[in-house]
C-alpha cells in the first residue's frame, strides 16, 4: 500500500483568441459546455479569460497525470466550441482588454481594495497541495522547504512573453506578481501561534484584505489539511506539471521526516533567489540562499534530487521524476521552448499555437 502524502494540483489557463492571441472573456460559456462530471473539477478564477482545472486528491503520480490529461483535453474541446484556445502560459502574451473579474463577490472586493495592481493583465500558475497531518506540521514544513523553492520556480518558468514581446525574463508572471504586497517567500515561522499573530497584524494593516489573502510562495491551506506551494508558472505539458508535483511532494515528505533544515535563511536572500529564478530560469546560475552565492542552476537541481531521493523512493515517484528531469534537461524549460519557437518563426501566434492544449 502506498503511504505517500496525498497530492492535488490546480492549473490555471488563459483563454485566447485563435487569430489574434488576445485574452478573451469566455470562461462562463466554456464551463457550460464541459461534461457534468468534469465541471466539479473547475473553478471560476479572478478573470473571465482564465480557466482553473483541479485534480481530485491522489496518491499515485500516474493518477495525477491521467486526471490532468483528461481535464486538459476536455477543456480544449470546450474552448473550440466557444471559439477560443486554452493555452498554458504564465503571463498575458499579447493583450488583455477586458479585465473584469468573474462574478465572485470576493474577487470584486479584492479588486476594490488593491486597485490598479488587481487590474494588471492576467497571469496563470500551477499550485500543488500536499497532505500533512496537522496545521502545526504545515507551518513547520513551510519553514523547512522555503530555501529550495527558487529551484522549483526555475524549473517551471513559462512566461517570457508579454504585450507582444520578449520581456527578457523567464517568468514575467513572477515579476508581475511582486506588485502584490502579501506575496513572496513565507517568513520564517517557528510556530502556528507566530504565524497567526503575523497574519492578524497584516490584516489589521490592510496589507492583507483578510486571512485568505496569504499569497506567500508556500502556505498552510485555509481549506484543506495541506501545504500549498504556489511558485510555478502553469506548465506547458502534463509531464512538466507532474515533475513539479513530484518534487513538491518530495520536499514536503522530506520536511515531515525531519530531514530538511537549512537554518534561518534571510528573507532578502530568498527574495533575491526568487528574482534570479524568474529572470534566468535554469539558463545560467541561481542564487543559493543557504550559502549566499550564485551556483550553476543544474548543480542545484542535482542537489535537490539527491536531497529528496529517499522521499521520492518512498513515495514511488523516483523513476517518474528522474525521467522528467532528464527530458527537461534535453528540451529546456517552458520559457526556453517558447523562445526557440519565437526565434525560429518570429511569430507569437506560432508560439501560442504550439502551446495550445489539444483535444
Amino acid at each position: 500500500m502506498n503511504t505517500a502524502p496525498t497530492l492535488g494540483v490546480e492549473e490555471e489557463f488563459l483563454l485566447l483568441d485563435p487569430a489574434t492571441g488576445e485574452n478573451v472573456p469566455l470562461v462562463e460559456p466554456l464551463l457550460a459546455t464541459l461534461p457534468d462530471d468534469l465541471r466539479d473539477r473547475t473553478r471560476l478564477e479572478f478573470r473571465r479569460c482564465m480557466l482553473e482545472l483541479v485534480t481530485a486528491p491522489a496518491v499515485d503520480l500516474t493518477d495525477v497525470a491521467e486526471q490532468l490529461h483528461r481535464l486538459r483535453s476536455a477543456a480544449a474541446s470546450a474552448a473550440t466550441g466557444v471559439g477560443a484556445r486554452v493555452v498554458p502560459v504564465g503571463a498575458t502574451p499579447v493583450s488583455d482588454t477586458d479585465r473584469r473579474t468573474t462574478t465572485n463577490p470576493r474577487f470584486a472586493a479584492i479588486a476594490g481594495h488593491y486597485g490598479p495592481i488587481a487590474r494588471d493583465p492576467a497571469v496563470c500558475g500551477c499550485h500543488v497541495h500536499v497532505g500533512v497531518p496537522s496545521r502545526a506540521a504545515a507551518i513547520d514544513v513551510c519553514r523547512r522547504i522555503r530555501p529550495w523553492l527558487p529551484v522549483v520556480q526555475a524549473l517551471a518558468v513559462n512566461s517570457p512573453l508579454h504585450a507582444g514581446a520578449d520581456t527578457g525574463y523567464a517568468s514575467w508572471r513572477s515579476v508581475q506578481l511582486d506588485r502584490w504586497p502579501s506575496l513572496g517567500p513565507i517568513p520564517h515561522f517557528e510556530s502556528a501561534d507566530e504565524y497567526d499573530r503575523t497574519v492578524g497584524a497584516l490584516v489589521a494593516s490592510g496589507v492583507m484584505l483578510d486571512a485568505t489573502m496569504v499569497l506567500w510562495h508556500c502556505r498552510p491551506s485555509t481549506t484543506y489539511p495541506t501545504v500549498e506551494v504556489r511558485v510555478a508558472d502553469v506548465c506547458p505539458t502534463v509531464g512538466d506539471t507532474v515533475l513539479v508535483a513530484g518534487l513538491v511532494r518530495g520536499l514536503v515528505a522530506t520536511a515531515l521526516a525531519g530531514s530538511l533544515d537549512s537554518g534561518r535563511v534571510p528573507d532578502h536572500l530568498l527574495r533575491a533567489a526568487h528574482w534570479n529564478a524568474a529572470h534566468t530560469g535554469l539558463a545560467g546560475t541561481l542564487l543559493d540562499p543557504r550559502v549566499g552565492r550564485a551556483r550553476p542552476a543544474w548543480t542545484l537541481v542535482d542537489e535537490l534530487l539527491e536531497t529528496l531521493g529517499p522521499a521520492l523512493r518512498r513515495n514511488g515517484d523516483a523513476d517518474v521524476v528522474t525521467l522528467e528531469l532528464e527530458r527537461l534537461q534535453h528540451v529546456g524549460t517552458g520559457a526556453e521552448r517558447q523562445r526557440r519557437t519565437f526565434a525560429r518563426t518570429g511569430s507569437i501566434s506560432a508560439v501560442l499555437a504550439e502551446l495550445s492544449l489539444e483535444e
